[in-house]
Order: structure tokens, then sequence, then C-alpha cells
């Protein structure tokens, strides 16, 4: 999953230029005894007069956008159709600072287009919008539209309708049924003036200055007060994004769980980072929910203390070591093994050839120790340069961080970055030919991502071996809220040939020693009922661990409303059954609007 800091450029300054549709332009436009905004929308997504210019459509201007590059405003229609199918309002596209006041009774000519946040490629839904007006100001200082109220009564409870297949499986001509998909629901009232009252906050405040919050206060509802994203059928109906009209400086900075008391008002906008967005132009109050940063319990003597923890893109000039130190040493009581994820070069981004990442490490280790902690020893492989994806210039790769006093590693030469690791059978047992090793690194399974790190372990006289994950993003599938149902996953395909030669490597090692204790670990990049979960685990050579949990704790990231799992650690079937294991997802940084990565850490517990 792309991080939140680099994945995107701010919300607020979304580029708006507008594509139109290819239709035939009216010989002559269309004038306001014929049109108003509901014939604009139309009953479907695509309005009927895309690419055509209509005249002199009235209407009374609920909001305006003076920042960023979509600058515009709102027109709502106080003398609405009936049909729920069709929205009153519509987005007016000036590309400069509107003239126009809130509470203006309007007439606008220009050309009604489609604009797809994101571009066509990006399989997102298109926006209806009026542009290159002539705005005509008939009257001012009028009521504008009450708002529409959107709660947990109005939104339906299925999501979406399939995609039409003869339209590559899009629902952009499909007639809209707001009573019966909550996607259609929510374009129905595309441009409109809506409102939400007491919502909970399902996913916090990020950089951009947005949250997202919940109409649905039951649905999947977390222990912490999240959405849970169980399946790819429980997309969560009542989310929806909150960004706002004012300065955003004035944005509530809010975590998971806290409340947007009172009413939120403003128009239904929908953007490439979300989809359909409350632009509010009135802000609830926040009232907050008191939630805490997690701590785990210290593991036992007799326990071994795995964990895994993307540290995202941490190079030594990040300012979050102290941080990360402190959530080792605190949060995560000092893991007898770390598995880290997204640990960069010795100058981070600098695309200068440099692959080196001891100075990354070291500095985290000592950060460690000032926080309390033991004194972390550390292996790794460097990768060829520019070759495992991530932030270009910064080579990101699995570490293992171990505690030397509790556990040693068992170093045998020949690991490198080009070098298959194997696995032999010395006195009936099994062992790695090289240790640290990686797996396969010359397979096209691995191009521009990270090869898994494999090494061995010994705790109290027993060998666990452990692999270090971390699978390709999700960067370039289709969003829940995209045109096209279901939603393409095109990064699945990399991530199901990686996960088959994680999994026949794990079937290599318990096929020499059955009762081997293996683990698998680390940022999986999918869910744990993904078909890439399904792969890792095969015929029960591993098993995710994170379904020891209940259900209302099962996520390791929180993205657009809903609380999700990226992160994992997988057990061969000796450690299952071993009825000694505790597993823990520690809920620290994906509920917060000042966390230090977006990833929770793990952590499994277990006598080996």
């Amino acid at each position: 999953m792309p991080s939140k800091s680099s994945a995107r450029l701010a919300a607020l300054t979304v580029a708006a230029v507008c594509s139109a549709a290819s239709a035939v332009a009216l010989t002559s436009p269309a004038h306001a005894d014929s049109v108003r905004i509901h014939d604009v929308q139309g009953t479907t997504r695509i309005s009927p007069y895309a690419g055509q210019k209509v005249a002199d459509v009235p209407g009374i201007v609920t909001a305006t956008r003076t920042y960023g590059s979509s600058r515009g405003f709102w027109i709502q229609d106080p003398t609405p159709d009936g049909d729920p199918a069709t929205s009153e309002g519509v987005f007016v596209f000036t590309s400069s600072t509107p003239k126009v006041a809130v509470g203006d009774s309007v007439t606008v000519s220009g050309t009604v287009s489609e604009y797809v946040p994101g571009g066509t490629s990006s399989g997102n839904q298109s926006v209806t919008e009026i542009t290159k007006p002539t705005v005509t100001t008939v009257s001012t200082g009028n009521a504008v539209p009450a708002p529409t109220v959107i709660d947990a009564k109005s939104v339906p409870g299925e999501y979406t309708p399939a995609g039409d297949a003869a339209a590559n499986g899009s629902i952009n001509g499909l007639p809209l049924q707001p009573s019966t998909y909550a996607l259609d629901y929510y374009e129905s009232l595309e441009g409109m003036n809506v409102q939400v009252a007491d919502a909970r906050v399902v996913t916090a405040t990020d950089p951009y200055s947005e949250l997202w919050v919940t109409v649905k206060p039951h649905e999947n509802r977390t222990r912490r007060g999240g959405a849970l994203y169980g399946s790819y059928d429980s997309q969560n109906t009542g989310r929806l994004q909150i960004q706002s009209l004012g300065a955003t400086a004035d944005f509530p900075v809010a975590n998971v769980g806290d409340t947007l008391t009172g009413t939120t008002t403003g128009p239904m906008d929908y953007n490439q980072f979300g989809g359909y967005t409350l632009v509010a132009s009135q802000l609830g109050t926040l009232k907050s929910g008191g939630l805490q940063r997690e701590t785990t319990r210290k593991q036992s003597r007799g326990e071994l203390a795995v964990a895994t923890y993307n540290v995202e893109n941490l190079d030594p000039s990040d300012a979050t070591f102290a941080a990360h130190a402190a959530a080792i040493v605190n949060n995560l009581q000092s893991p007898d093994i770390v598995s880290l994820e997204e640990i960069q070069d010795n100058d981070g981004a600098t695309d200068d050839g440099v692959v080196d990442a001891s100075a990354t490490v070291n500095k985290l280790i000592d950060a460690i120790v000032a926080a309390g902690g033991p004194k972390y020893d550390w292996r790794s492989i460097d990768p060829v340069n520019d070759q495992d994806g991530g932030e270009p210039g910064g080579n990101i790769r699995q570490v293992f961080l171990f505690n030397p006093e509790r556990v040693s590693f068992t170093d045998r030469a020949g690991g490198d970055s080009t070098t298959a690791v194997g696995v032999t059978k010395v006195h009936g047992k099994a062992q790695l030919t090289a240790s640290p090793g990686r797996i396969e690194p010359a397979n096209d399974a691995w191009k521009s991502s990270r090869k898994p790190l494999a090494g061995e372990f010994v705790f109290r006289g027993r060998t666990v071996f452990v692999i270090a994950n971390h699978l390709n993003s999700k960067g370039g599938d289709q969003g829940l809220a995209s045109q096209y149902q279901p939603p393409t996953r095109s990064s699945e395909t990399q991530r199901h040939a990686q996960a088959t030669l994680v999994n026949a490597f794990v079937k290599s090692i318990l096929d020499v020693q059955k009762n081997a204790d293996v683990i698998a670990l680390g940022d999986m990049n999918d869910f744990d009922f993904s078909g890439t979960a399904q792969i890792l685990e095969g015929d029960g050579e591993l098993w995710s661990a994170i379904k020891s949990l209940p259900k209302s704790e099962r996520y390791t990231y929180d993205y657009q409303g809903n609380q999700q799992v990226l992160d994992q650690i997988l057990v061969s079937p000796s450690i299952r059954r071993g009825c000694d294991l505790d597993y823990d997802s520690v809920h620290i940084n994906s509920e917060f609007h000042d966390q230090i990565s977006d990833h929770d850490p793990q952590v499994l517990r277990f006598r080996p």
C-alpha cells in the first residue's frame, strides 16, 4: 500500500482540468425552460448533456471553492423534480476565484463535462460539471436549499451494483438505484448540499486535512471505534470522507473513535483520494473518544517474542528514531526478534548508488538503547541498487533485529543480493544453505519488489526459521469507489506469484523437517481473507496467526475508513499446534493523526 505521505498530492489541490465527453455539441444551447440541474445530472453517472452546451441553468449558490486548481462553486435547484435518482446540485468549474456568493440566485451557461479525478486510467468515477461558464446573478441573499441528511437509515446496506459486462464492468451507464446501493445513493446527491450529524471518526485526520466518518455507528464496528474491512463484500457503506472549504488550520485533528458532534454540512463531491466526499462549509465540533496507544505484555522467560514492524521509509534524516525506539521498547516490550520493513539506505531517497543501510539501522539500535531497551544485533542483505521498488533511491529492505542476550543468529556464508538461498538436510534437520539469504532473488516475481530475507535463529537450543517479507504494494489497484465494479486488483498478480514462492520455500523446509518451527512475517500488503493469504497458507504449511484474534482486533492499517489487515505473521504447524501461541496487533499508529508509521506492528509469542 502506498504510504499516505507519498501516494498523492494534497487532495485540496486536485487538478480540475476537465475532460469533456466526446458527444457531439448541440448546434445551439439548451435553454432554461427545458434544462435544469436534474436534467444535466440525469439518471445515470454520465450526463445526457456531456460535451454539449447548456444555457441559463438556474440554481442557488450553496458553496464556493476559492483555493487550489479546482476553483468554482456549487449550485442547487430549490425546485426538485421528485426523482430520487437525479441530483439537484452541480459543480460549476471557473478555474479562477468565483465571483458569486453563497445565497446568490444565478443562471449558468456553459459546457457540460464529465471530469475524471486522477484521469481516465485511474478507473475513477466522473464528476458532472459545467465548464467555461457564463454566470448571471439574478438576486442575492436567498436561502440555501436545506441539506439532505445522510444517516444510517438513508444509506442502503448494499455497496454497489455489479458493473455492466458489455462496458468492461463499468457502472457508469447503469440507471441509478439510490434506495438499493450506497454508491448510487451518494451519486444521486452529487453536487447537492448534504449533512451528517454526530458522526464517529473511522480514519484519523491525515496531513491533507481530511478524515473519514461513518454514518452507521454499528456497521462492522471494531473495539476501538473503527470500521472493519472483513471481506471484499464488506466495504462499509456508511463511510464518508470529510474535507473542509475553510482554512486547513481550523480542520479538526481527530483520532479514530472521536466524534464530529453536531452537524457537518456542505456539498457532496468526489475525488481521486477516496471517492465521495462531503466538502464542509460547516464542520461539527470534535469530541475526543480518548483513544490511547496500546502496549503488549512482556514475553516470559520461556517465550520467544517475534515482531514485524513497517517503519515507513526510515532513513537517517528522519526525526522519528526516538519515537520508533520508544514504541519498540515500551509498546512492544522489546521483542526478541523484530522484522523491520522499509529500512532505507544511508542517504535515503538520494539516488546516487548507495545501498548500505548500516547508518540507518545503527541509529535505530542506539535510539533503542537510549530508550532503555536491549542492544540489538542485526542482519540484512543490501539489495541491488534501484531494483527493489519503493521510493526511488531509497533501496528499502527488510532487516532482522535480535536481542543477543535472548536469541542467537546462525550465520552461514553465501547469502547475497543475487544468490538464492536453499534448504539442505543435516543430521536429520533442515538447514539453510545461507543465513541470512534471499529467496529466489532472480525470479520475475520479485521484479521491482523486495526479496524475502530468510534466517536461522536459535532460542534455548531450538532452531527457528524466520522469513521477513515485504510483498509488492497495492499501487495501481482500482479504488472501492471505482466506476468498475468489482474493482480490478491488478497488483494481485505479482503478489500471488510472490506468495507462491514463499510458500514453496516454507514447504521445502517442512519436507526436510516436518516439525520445523517456521515463521513468515512482514508487510504482506494484502488482507487476511485475500487470495495472497490463501496462497501463503497453502495446504497447511502456514497459518496466519492474526486469525487467532477476535474479529474486532484484526487490523493493522486504516485506509479510507476501512480498518484492514496488511501485515501478518504466519506460522508452521508445529507452532500453531503448540497450544501456547499468543498474538497481538499492537495499535499504536494506524488510528492516530500523529502516527510515526502508517502500519501497526504485531507481536507473536510462543514456546519453541
